[in-house]
């Protein structure tokens, strides 16, 4: 690709909401460039730990994903928005399946397992590594797609936009000016259609999980390019970071409390109940306040998350990552407990968007976390990120196949 060729389309972002739709629309035979600014293993999505969400064990339907998610969210959610993901949820897990992703497995069924604010054991997992199982199945298939262009170690600076012709006053997305990172180079790409799947912006603060820091610079190209942006003081702090010199913000798995995990303070007592009656199943944002309280209230740089009970043999099944890693900085979790705290870790709001993640630029679609689809309102649910991005890399893909929308987001457009 010379410095100012172009594809049909490109897609900026190259965690699970990025790869889905590039792969979509390569295997309906589009030309399609990906961009990353890392290396593609280092994706938000790759570090994901918990699983995805979806309404398919026996004792469990959309419309209880449904009331968990808005009810997560404050009653700030879509809620049209909300019932599309959700019922598409089943059919974003046999994509992946298709796509080679190995879950695990009980009795020959998938292992579903619960996390905060569920009702229901509804998440889809690999062990404690889901997001590097989907991103590894998903990565094979990029780097090996003919109709795929990978730049990794790229960077878009700016959009290009222009008057719309045949619509006064609108105006059109046609690529990008790329920096080459490795080089030095600034390279102007053109495309059809542009998809931003840069992910958020919890890298602003001085504690995030996310070890690539997002800044939210794709929520910024879509601001200065004239797209209105929502909610962006919404921002999920995960209760249970590790909080340690050698690892600090690592995230443990909130799966690791869904599966019976106790917070506890020094002296042993456990306090969520005087906070929620679910306890430590309570929503992230209800469990971090708590955690947060008890913190101040005592004066303490973290709390307990005591999982030993549930014994060694479990823990080495069912969370061998949290295990490897809290063993690397000297803590056994199978016999003593985690020291953690809340770090900023999702960005519920982003780059407004209508039902196919199209943005008030014509040919420009925001899909993920750098999208405000209405999907998380105040607070996400669990295990509903990498979901929202597999259900949006199809909806995105439909729209660019069918050309249709073009812009501008409707603020009353459903999910």
């Amino acid at each position: 690709m010379n410095q100012r060729d172009g594809s049909d389309i490109l897609v900026i972002g190259a965690g699970v909401a990025g790869a889905s739709a590039a792969l979509r629309l390569a295997d309906a035979g589009r030309r399609v460039t990906v961009l990353a600014r890392t290396a593609l293993e280092d994706s938000a999505s790759n570090q994901a730990m918990g699983g995805i969400a979806a309404a398919i064990g026996p004792d469990d339907a959309p419309a209880l994903h449904l009331a968990d998610t808005l009810a997560a969210g404050g009653e700030l959610c879509r809620e049209s928005t909300v019932r599309g993901v959700v019922e598409r949820a089943p059919d974003a897990i046999e994509w992946l399946l298709d796509q080679g992703a190995a879950f695990d497995r009980r009795d020959g069924a998938l292992d579903l397992t619960r996390e905060g604010g569920h009702s229901r054991r509804r998440v889809v997992h690999a062990a404690d590594t889901t997001g590097r199982a989907v991103m590894q199945a998903l990565l094979r298939r990029l780097r090996a797609h003919p109709g795929i262009t990978l730049l990794e170690q790229h960077a878009a600076v700016d959009l290009l936009v222009e008057p719309e012709p045949g619509a006064p006053g609108a105006r059109a997305c046609r690529g990008a000016q790329v920096l080459d990172l490795e080089r030095g180079l600034l390279r102007t790409l053109h495309a059809d259609h542009v998809v931003l799947a840069t992910g958020g912006a919890s890298g602003i603060y001085a504690i995030s999980t996310n070890r690539s820091r997002p800044v939210g610079d794709g929520i910024a190209l879509a601001w200065r390019a004239g797209c209105r942006v929502a909610d962006l003081e919404m921002m999920q702090f995960h209760p249970t970071a590790l909080r340690h010199p050698g690892a600090e913000g690592w995230l443990v798995t909130e799966a690791v409390r869904g599966e019976g995990g106790r917070l506890l303070l020094p002296d042993g007592e456990r306090f969520m109940h005087r906070y929620d009656a679910r306890g430590e199943l309570a929503p992230r944002d209800v469990v971090a306040r708590a955690i947060h309280t008890e913190m101040a209230a005592h004066k303490l740089e973290y709390v307990l998350l005591d999982i030993s009970h549930a014994g060694a043999g479990f823990i080495r099944t069912h969370f061998p990552n949290t295990l490897e890693h809290c063993l690397a900085v000297g803590i056994d979790i199978t016999r003593e407990p985690i020291p953690v705290a809340p770090a900023a870790h999702y960005t519920c709001g982003g780059v407004v968007t209508g039902g196919a993640g199209q943005t008030d630029v014509a040919g420009l679609y925001a899909i993920g976390e750098t999208a405000w689809t209405g999907l998380h309102g105040a607070n996400r649910l669990a295990s509903n990120s990498l979901l929202e991005g597999l259900v949006y890399g199809e909806a995105v893909t439909a729209a660019i196949l069918a050309d249709v929308p073009r812009g501008p987001a409707r603020p009353g457009a459903g999910g």
